[in-house]
């Protein structure tokens, strides 16, 4: 029983933060190279580089757009899809597919969002910045595992799985203030034609039938309209996401069977020397590999499929095109912004995590996973203030008119996540690991 729930559940989170910790030293040695580059002998070629126009025309169809906003608005498109993807699995599988399992991870977000937006909007006192209150909301979950999985053996897997958790939650909210708040100049005859690709996947994937030539032509329909329509387009990620099905409508058993019975044939048959397969073992081969991929979760193969491209490709990619700040123009920024980020991503995070997570638990509404302390999620809340990407994202939307105040915000972003991660770093590092900290039990 240890070990199959160990080949369950311990094995995938571990896989999960492997990915997400390596995809965190990848992004921040993007965002190093983009601060070197954008203050070097070279920084006219940065700038060139991602103003570059880059486009296509067809007939009377013309679509054209710098490289760097084809990064924002195209490559972060499946970022959010596979957020999507995780979003709806843990909802329905994972840990927050019931309210006692979800109750701590949502409080503790809920804390993480709502104390940092209060904190940046009492500091704040420029109405032209105030557009920034939905920056210090998020968390980059890539760099706060990766600087959890520094730490090795001295924190609970159950840690990580909160951790995870409540990075999801986090991410929900913030993807809904980004459709609420941060779209703009509405185009509605788009957005209504964008709802009937959006219905017909809807209905597929009700139905549990998964075509992924049709999922993949009305999802590129359904981005070009969100993308005409003033909702940004990532939002299209998200909803697409949400409609591929967790499982496909065929007879598990079944195909199963079949698949058993194909791998005997293959076994039984004569051994030859050759490397080389006959074309009978060639399609007993395609015949296993079709039947498979028949019975594979769409949701998760999705997923597994571009989580890598997104921590080892997408991101790397947003922090290079995104984190080159011009130092040389600092005495320009404004610092009253950049502090308020700060602030707000230092102890508003720590302060909203750690005291809606302790009402929750005092209050019966919910309990810390066994072998997590308080400390940890002392030391985790200052983690959560590690925001980087999606603060990132969220301050060329709040500014897009404005580069001084984006330059501002990036650096805000930077310092505040610089200072959260270590201090969580230190915190959590300080505690003495517990001998069954890791142990399978911990992630009931």
């Amino acid at each position: 029983m240890r070990q199959k729930l160990n080949n369950l559940l311990v094995r995938p989170i571990t896989k999960f933060v492997q990915i997400e910790s390596f995809g965190g030293i990848l992004l921040f040695s993007a965002a190093v190279i983009a601060l070197l580059w954008a203050n070097s002998p070279l920084s006219d070629s940065y700038i060139a580089l991602w103003h570059y126009e880059i486009g296509f025309e067809f007939g009377d169809f013309h679509l054209s757009h710098h490289l760097l906003h084809w990064v924002n608005d195209g490559l972060m498109v499946i970022f959010f899809f596979v957020i999507g993807l995780e979003i709806k699995r843990e909802i329905l599988l994972g840990e927050l597919n019931s309210l006692k399992k979800a109750s701590l991870p949502i409080f503790a977000a809920l804390g993480g969002v709502f104390i940092p937006i209060g904190i940046f909007l009492a500091l704040n006192t420029n109405p032209e910045t105030h557009a920034g209150w939905g920056i210090p909301m998020a968390t980059d979950i890539a760099f706060s595992l990766a600087i959890l999985q520094l730490l090795g053996n001295r924190v609970p897997i159950a840690l990580k799985i909160f951790l995870t958790a409540f990075a999801i939650v986090d991410d929900l909210v913030a993807v809904l203030a980004i459709a609420l708040f941060y779209s703009e100049n509405l185009d509605w005859n788009a957005i209504l034609y964008s709802l009937i690709p959006l219905a017909i996947l809807a209905y597929l994937g009700w139905k549990g039938f998964y075509y992924k030539y049709v999922f993949l032509i009305l999802g590129i329909v359904i981005w070009f309209l969100f993308l005409q329509s003033g909702i940004h387009p990532t939002i299209a990620g998200i909803l697409i996401a949400l409609t591929i099905p967790i499982k496909q409508k065929l007879e598990m058993d079944l195909s199963m069977s079949k698949i058993e019975s194909i791998a005997t044939t293959l076994i039984n048959k004569p051994k030859r020397n050759s490397p080389i397969l006959t074309h009978d073992e060639i399609s007993l081969i395609g015949s296993i590999q079709k039947l498979s991929g028949r019975v594979q979760s769409p949701l998760q193969h999705l997923e597994h499929k571009f989580h890598g491209w997104v921590a080892y490709f997408i991101m790397p990619i947003f922090a290079l095109s995104n984190a080159g700040i011009v130092f040389n123009d600092i005495a320009h920024l404004d610092w009253a912004l950049s502090s308020h980020i700060s602030i707000a991503l230092i102890f508003g995070k720590c302060i909203g995590v750690v005291s809606f997570s302790y009402l929750a638990v005092k209050l019966g509404l919910a309990a810390f996973p066994h072998s997590v302390k308080f400390k940890h999620i002392l030391g985790v809340g200052f983690l959560a203030g590690v925001g980087f990407t999606m603060s990132i994202f969220v301050s060329n939307l709040a500014f897009k008119s404005s580069l001084m105040y984006q330059d501002a915000s990036k650096v805000g972003i930077f310092i505040g996540s610089t200072v959260a991660g270590l201090i969580g770093y230190f915190i959590l590092k300080s505690i003495k690991p517990s001998e069954d900290a890791n142990s399978v039990e911990d992630v009931h």
